[in-house]
């Protein structure tokens, strides 16, 4: 056959097909990558090194969830009863998974939920995450629960979120708010799943509490991880003094390892919608709600002046039985989507999960423990590993489904599968 004889959009050499780089993933420092991560293939993998390398207590913390971890099953096992229907022989060499979010142009359609106390887990975690978050151009949130002063994670990435607990004062409110403000954070997410503390039970059987309890066990918990107790705990307080909780309030927290004192999480079961409304009225920011499980919910956060909300049962870690926030997505996204951005978090650990969620009516996800792993195990570079491990995934997968852009993915591509194994814990 004469290159005349070709037929249209077949132009390439098999060369050519064979060296084309995958389309579309979050770009990072070209660097090799440390032995550590060289086996670290997929999103799990890094809880599997991360249980080898975190003490009980704090790897527990992390991955445990409320009373049986119900609501922490469903978020897996909801996106195990969807399967694709693909599209084949669509030209798929212009894919790009580039979203735009909030008035901002983002690389990927994901971005790194908030997690309390990640400094515990990584050293100065919260400044790893924002870090690579900010290298990759993705959103990074960061926890109210932080153990690092939000002025400088705001100084070492402009563009992170900031998540907040509300205190259940008024005064407090508006100072926390004045502060967060002042440190230059753009967008405040407000968490509303947290009228009462919820059964940690996990927490309570590894020997997490807040503040850590000295004690035998929880020495000997830290000897038997000498690169953790060494590289984060110990290095941690010769170069920055015992962590504290720096965020929940204007002022500083209990610190993180105390015999006697005790935490201040106040009472918040009086908060009402009127609160979130004072907050608008004094927030100029974006406003996203982070919480939200229901469709009345959602418009009456869309109501009260919310820019955008957050679908999630907190990783598992309130209302035990609660359902995977993508089972009411649908609905959500139905009631409110039109008007402003719906984004979720929970359970999502492979690019198909993104994909599944954005065909459901998703314009954004946020992705939590996986990235916690990455920073305790790989610090910056474990992050980014992470990052470009996701984000490769969702390129290589439009190109399977036969798509170019998110925009192209609906309901219609996915089907219910039944007799799906529910059998992961």
């Amino acid at each position: 056959m004469s290159s005349s004889d070709t037929p249209r959009g077949m132009e390439r050499s098999t060369a050519d097909l064979e060296s084309t780089p995958v389309k579309g993933i979050v770009q990072t420092p070209p660097a090799a990558l440390p032995r550590r991560l060289r086996r670290i293939l997929a999103l799990d993998d890094f809880e599997i090194a991360a249980r080898r390398h975190l003490p009980r207590p704090i790897f527990g913390y992390v991955s445990g969830a409320a009373e049986t971890n119900a609501s922490l099953r469903d978020n897996w096992s909801a996106f195990e009863e969807l399967g694709f229907v693909p599209r084949v022989l669509t030209d798929v060499s212009k894919r790009t998974q580039k979203v735009e979010l909030l008035g901002r142009a983002y690389a990927a359609p994901f971005g790194i939920a908030p997690m309390g106390i990640s400094a515990l887990s990584a050293y100065r975690g919260d400044l790893v995450l924002a870090r690579a978050a900010g290298q990759a151009n993705i959103p990074m949130v960061m926890s109210g629960s932080s153990l690092i002063r939000l002025e400088e994670v705001a100084k070492a990435n402009p563009a992170a979120w900031f998540q907040a607990y509300l205190p259940g004062e008024p005064d407090r409110i508006l100072g926390l708010l004045e502060r967060v403000e002042q440190a230059g954070f753009g967008t405040l997410v407000l968490t509303v799943d947290t009228a009462v503390l919820a059964n940690r039970e996990n927490n309570v059987r590894s020997g997490f509490s807040t503040p850590l309890r000295p004690s035998l066990r929880l020495a000997w918990d830290g000897m038997i991880r000498p690169n953790w107790t060494l590289n984060t705990f110990l290095r941690t307080l010769l170069k920055h003094g015992m962590p504290h909780f720096e965020n929940s309030y204007a002022t500083r927290g209990a610190p993180i390892l105390a015999r006697s004192v005790m935490r201040d999480f106040g009472a918040k079961d009086h908060l009402n919608w009127r609160h979130l409304e004072l907050i608008r009225e004094r927030w100029t920011g974006h406003l996203v709600g982070k919480g939200i499980m229901s469709r009345e919910d959602a418009c009456i956060a869309r109501d009260s002046g919310v820019d955008g909300i957050i679908v999630s049962n907190h990783g598992g870690r309130q209302l035990d039985g609660t359902v995977s926030p993508l089972r009411v997505l649908p609905a959500i996204a139905d009631a409110v989507g039109a008007t402003m951005p719906v984004m979720m978090d929970g359970g999502i650990r492979r690019g198909s999960d993104v994909l599944k969620a954005i065909a459901l009516g998703a314009a954004f996800v946020f992705v939590g423990r996986p990235f916690v792993y990455a920073a305790a195990i790989g610090g910056e570079p474990g992050v980014s590993h992470a990052i470009n491990i996701l984000s490769t995934e969702i390129s290589r997968n439009m190109g399977l489904l036969g798509i170019n852009s998110l925009g192209e993915l609906g309901p219609e591509r996915l089907l219910r599968i039944r007799g799906v194994d529910e059998s992961r814990s």
